[in-house]
This record gives structure tokens, C-alpha cells and sequence, in this order.
């Protein structure tokens, strides 16, 4: 039986959004990424604009509390996985995928031709996780003006002390 369900974030969920995010990040450490998860989570603000479009979720226990998220905002026409995070306490559950999945159903039903997203190529459950799930790494001459842009702030954020890489999955 699944006892998570997904449901639209809402303002009251902020703060458990950050704490799901610090906490997703400590499998980080355990791999020599520590940058990764000392990384502060988005803002209280950054987080309430996602919330406000619609376009930020939840997974929720039995008591309705947030044990995993997702951000996706539209980037070049297509859905853009933000940010999708499953703290470390509810890890390989499937949470994360059951994410995933409800966010390209979002893109279908919005239309939308694909779904990108940025990762690490050489993290398993990021680069290599999304392969299995229809991703493929783009070229750096197929990303789009705004991918290219959000590879830059990662860059410019010192997220590619480790290899990343753009994605795609077509729908």
C-alpha cells in the first residue's frame, strides 16, 4: 500500500521544504560532495513564487506532512525540473519517482513537448537514475538559451566542481 500521496504545496510547507532539502543532501557527503550538501536550501521567497504558479509538490505521509518535493518551472517551451528533493529518512521509497511522474503528467497535460532538467552525470541516483526514466544528456550544442543560462548560475554557483550536464526526455 503507498502511504504517500502528492498534492500542490502550499505556504504553510515552506519551512518543511527547506528542512527536506538539507536533509536530502547528506547522502552527498558520503560521496566527497560536501558542497553539495552544505548548499543552502532556496529562499522562503524563491520557494513562495513556486508555490504561488502552482507549480511546486508534495509528498505527504499519513499526517499530511511533506517528506519530498519538486519544483518545475517552463524554460524554452518545455517543463523544467527545478528541483526535486526526498529527504534522506524516506529515501528509496520511490517518492522521488512518483514525483517525476506526476510532473510530466503536468507537462502533458499542459501541452508541453518535453521535460529537461540539470544533474550530475556520475551521481547514481541523479544523472544515471533519470537515464533509466527516458532521459537522455544533451550536447552542449543542443541546450537552449535557457538552459544554457541556468548552466551558467550553476557555474557561477560552483556546482561544477563535479560533472553536470543537461537532460531531456521528449514527451
Amino acid at each position: 500500500m503507498n502511504t504517500y500521496a502528492i498534492r500542490s504545496a502550499r505556504e504553510s510547507d515552506l519551512i518543511a521544504i527547506q528542512s527536506i532539502e538539507r536533509a536530502a543532501g547528506l547522502p552527498f557527503t558520503e560521496i566527497g560532495m560536501a558542497f553539495v550538501a552544505g548548499d543552502e536550501p532556496p529562499s522562503i521567497e524563491a520557494l513562495r513564487e513556486f508555490v504561488v504558479s502552482d507549480k511546486a509538490w508534495v509528498s505527504t505521509d499519513l499526517d499530511d506532512k511533506p517528506v519530498a518535493y519538486l519544483l518545475v518551472e517552463i524554460v524554452d517551451g518545455n517543463a523544467h525540473l527545478d528541483q526535486v528533493s526526498v529527504h534522506s529518512d524516506y529515501a528509496h521509497r520511490k517518492i522521488g519517482l512518483a514525483l517525476l511522474n506526476h510532473m510530466v503528467e503536468w507537462a502533458r497535460e499542459h501541452d508541453l513537448p518535453a521535460v529537461t532538467l540539470t544533474t550530475y552525470t556520475e551521481v547514481p541516483w541523479n544523472g544515471p537514475y533519470y537515464e533509466r526514466f527516458g532521459f537522455r544528456y544533451l550536447a552542449e550544442t543542443e541546450e537552449t538559451p535557457g538552459l544554457k543560462k541556468i548552466r551558467a548560475a550553476e557555474l557561477a554557483h560552483g556546482l561544477d566542481q563535479w560533472p553536470r550536464a543537461c537532460m531531456f526526455r521528449a514527451l
